[in-house]
């Protein structure tokens, strides 16, 4: 969160002097000089005419009201929301949704920061579990699953830690970590102190990794600053109080924690290279992890999105210990050298060519960056040319995710922006405060065609959005998308599908951690080649399924699906001829698929 009130005055001169079309070059100099690209007009083709997302919250029974303890002293955290997930809980083979939640200050709280008062009275909030009955409908679950535990909570990544066959989830909060172990029987048990998870101090996003190929999950958890309530650092202008800047706080380094395989983790992050780079120090100030391999070596490695510091990029060295390469290729920086205000962060293979490149959201006025992956040597901002730099330039943007919400076989985005200050509309009335989600359609021309105001009416409204993930709710074979708000309700939009075809892959481990964590889908189909990679974390606070679904546009099949396990000691899996339509449950080590079809009910 770059800034605040000190850059939106700044910024808000130059918008008025030079109007809203030369605002791009405020990015850095990606485009300098130039005259701005033309809007992309491309008429929509079959696969994409007629979709729409409706907005199913209320139908579905999701009542989820976040809750960030603002009073108005205007505490920094307040800003931040926190992030959701979808995980199947109870190996149904349908997604749940679970919920972060932030609390009200405590009087205790309140006292350390010279405020007296006590907090809203009534029952504490908590994160929220709410079942999937598999027909679009939600039961709150969250007391019976042992889950009503209240906390200030952030983020939240999923996996199976201890390789039981039950889903896991970590939660990350402002003062420590929660690690929820799956009993199988419909609760969790909260074992982060047990497990070496406590993790002391402000962590944001996490995910789950197998670094080092050994078939258990290691964690990778961001953390942002050092901040207590009698610490806050108000931003006074004229008297007027508003929230501080990421630049007045210490930052505090991601932290790298190994799997010991016996139910504890080990903090690996000095040896492991989450320190320094070189003679370096590591500030931190993370709010964003996404794993890729930027190179292809076959390693998982490490991208992390910096609010005002530059970005981070661990590249997986093999031995255990990453080496941070983000500036020498590129993504650390916007071309102007100046660290943006970054928040979320995804990788994907947008344009097939077999490289993972980076999406990253960042404050408004510097509009989202695209690091391109130029053959796994560097990395370029090419958000100005490809259509969602302009777009996206007053928006400022927290969770997002590369999806093929039209199931033609290229990776679209989605995009939940809200600003921070609840008045900065007072400052630059061309940002608001609660602003609208973007959907950008990938042409598969490297460009991207933004149209969010043409699949509905209900995507197009307004909402200080936070974290957004992904998840085929009724398993129709379309991905729908779950978003959080800043002290405010949670949104369910549902997909209405078109004419495209598609298949839908749920993979489980064996010599690999149970969860596929890692594994890397190569799909075969009509004349082109898709790549996928399952993974935690991504977005902002948030994870999408872990499921993949493939989109195969006109073909009615796949002509091959190969899957590279993660563990070192993995063979490939390859399956031929695999018909759209269906679901196939794909066990490391078992030849043939498990085959059912899409909306059936699902039974391991």
């Amino acid at each position: 969160m770059n800034s605040r009130f000190e850059r939106a005055r700044i910024t808000a001169s130059i918008a008025i002097a030079l109007g809203a079309a030369a605002l791009i070059p405020l990015n850095g100099c990606n485009g300098c000089g130039k005259p701005p690209p033309p809007t992309v007009t491309t008429t929509p083709t079959a696969a994409y005419a007629g979709i729409t997302f409706t907005d199913a919250t209320v139908p579905s029974g999701v009542q989820f009201k976040h809750v960030n303890g603002a009073f108005g002293q205007k505490w920094l955290p307040e800003t931040m929301g926190s992030g959701l997930a979808w995980v199947d809980a109870d190996g149904d083979g349908f997604q749940d949704l679970f919920i972060v939640n932030g609390r009200e200050w405590s009087a205790e709280e309140r006292s350390l920061g010279h405020q007296p008062g006590a907090p809203a009275a009534g029952a504490p909030a908590t994160c929220h579990l709410y079942h999937n009955n598999g027909n679009g409908t939600f039961t709150d679950i969250t007391h019976a699953a042992h889950l009503d535990i209240p906390m200030y909570g952030m983020g939240v990544a999923v996996g199976d830690f201890d390789n039981d066959g039950k889903p896991d989830i970590f939660v990350t909060s402002l003062t420590r970590c929660y690690l929820f172990h799956n009993n199988g029987d419909g609760t969790f048990t909260e074992i982060a102190d047990k497990a070496g998870l406590k993790d002391a101090g402000w962590s944001s996003s996490a995910a789950f990794v197998d670094y080092d190929r050994d078939g258990k999950l290691d964690l990778v958890v961001c953390h942002y600053v050092k901040w207590s309530p009698d610490t806050d650092i108000p931003f006074m202008q004229n008297g007027h109080r508003s929230y501080g800047t990421p630049q007045k706080y210490v930052g505090l380094p991601p932290t790298l924690y190994h799997n010991n395989g016996n139910g504890t983790f080990t903090d690996v992050s000095e040896k492991a290279g989450f320190r320094t780079s070189g003679t370096r120090k590591l500030q931190g100030k993370s709010l964003g992890v996404s794993i890729c391999d930027y190179d292809n070596d076959g390693w998982p490695d490490i991208a992390i999105a910096n609010d005002t510091e530059p970005n981070y990029l661990f590249h997986n060295k093999k031995d255990g210990t990453f080496e941070e390469v983000g500036v020498d290729l590129g993504m650390a920086y916007p071309d102007n050298g100046a660290a943006r205000g970054a928040m979320g962060i995804d990788a994907c293979d947008y344009d097939r060519k077999g490289r993972d490149s980076l999406i990253i959201g960042n404050f408004s006025n510097q509009q989202l960056a695209m690091y391109h992956n130029e053959n796994g040597a560097t990395f370029r901002d090419v958000a100005s040319q490809n259509g969602i730099g302009p777009a996206s330039l007053l928006s400022l943007s927290f969770g997002l995710f590369f999806f093929d919400f039209d199931n033609d076989g290229w990776q679209d985005l989605f995009i939940a922006n809200g600003h921070v200050d609840d008045d900065v509309e007072e400052v630059q009335k061309q940002v608001l405060y609660a602003e609208q989600p973007l959907i950008f359609r990938n042409l598969g021309t490297g460009s991207f065609q933004d149209v969010s105001t043409s699949i509905g009416p209900d995507i197009q409204k307004k909402a200080v959005a936070r974290g957004a993930a992904f998840a085929d709710i009724r398993l129709r074979g379309w991905l729908d998308i779950a978003t959080s708000t800043s002290n405010g309700p949670a949104h369910i939009f549902e997909n209405s599908g078109g004419s495209s075809h598609s298949l839908r892959l749920e993979l489980e481990g064996t010599k690999s951690n149970r969860s596929a964590i890692g594994a890397i889908v190569t799909v075969k189909a009509g004349g082109a080649t898709q790549t996928y990679r399952v993974h935690s974390g991504s977005s902002y606070c948030s994870q999408s399924e872990l499921p993949i679904t493939v989109g195969l546009g006109k073909a009615t099949a796949a002509d091959s699906i190969t899957i590279t396990w993660p563990a070192t000691a993995s063979a490939p899996t390859v399956l031929n001829a695999v018909a759209a339509g269906s679901i196939y449950r794909v066990i490391e080590g078992e030849a043939q698929p498990r085959i059912r079809a899409f909306g059936a009910a699902y039974k391991k």
